[in-house]
């Protein structure tokens, strides 16, 4: 996994129904590996979202601004590991991620990452990212289970979350979808992937979507939507 990290990547994103993952899982078998740890080839994940209180990295993303950023900690609930991520997507379509780890979930100024750098919270994002502490907070919260599959080449890794949970953290709303499958392929650059090939056999086409901001739409009603609405009944149309 350390030879594939991909931190400065293209990524190509598929929703699925959870009723075709056996038939993913089976195609893919001679193309990839599976990580496992400790023996477990599932792993959970808690991640919370920060955004500032008129939600700019939400309706940036809404308004097609190619240049936007997105802010989160995020838990590997079986190592028991925290990290504070910088997700930014350049005007190349290229996604860029830096992180810091965090001796818990509990996000402070005064934090020293565990990292190579022992910078600050506040220190990180200045360094970053154009949002200061100060002017976010947590706004939603998304939970999945996730296979992690890399290609024999080792030159792309395959991110498949299933069982998603996303809670509105101001509202408390929740809104589950335990039969949506989205699938992350992170390549640097368009490389030719298998798995392309085994999604055009299962007839599945790419799908832009961002966990953060189709929760956000769900949770959230009073929030703009407008572009996100056809897009979340084409999900819901593709899970029937």
């Amino acid at each position: 996994m350390e030879s594939v990290k991909l931190m400065n990547r293209i990524d190509t994103k598929f929703v699925m129904p959870l009723r075709l993952l056996p038939e993913l899982l089976r195609m893919a078998q001679d193309s990839y590996f599976v990580q496992a740890i400790a023996g477990k080839r599932t792993g959970d994940y808690d991640t919370v979202y920060y955004d500032t209180p008129d939600r700019e990295m939400y309706i940036r993303h809404h308004d097609r601004q190619l240049v936007r950023q997105k802010i989160r900690v995020r838990t590997y609930v079986e190592s028991h590991l925290f990290f504070l991520e910088v997700k930014r997507k350049n005007n190349k379509g290229r996604t860029k991620k830096k992180r810091i780890a965090l001796p818990s979930t509990s996000l402070t100024p005064d934090m020293i990452g565990q990292g190579k750098q022992p910078w600050r919270v506040d220190d990180f994002l200045a360094a970053k990212s154009w949002y200061h502490y100060e002017q976010i907070s947590p706004r939603l919260r998304t939970e999945f289970t996730r296979i992690t599959l890399v290609n024999r080449q080792k030159t792309e890794r395959l991110t498949i979350d299933f069982c998603l949970r996303f809670t509105n953290l101001t509202s408390g709303n929740c809104v589950s979808m335990p039969e949506m499958v989205i699938v992350e392929l992170k390549r640097d650059g368009n490389v030719p992937s298998a798995m392309i090939g085994i999604m055009q056999a299962l007839r599945i086409h790419p799908l832009k979507v961002s966990k953060y901001c189709i929760g956000t739409a769900l949770t959230t009603p009073e929030v703009k939507q407008n572009r996100f609405k056809p897009k979340i009944r084409k999900i819901n149309k593709l899970l029937i």
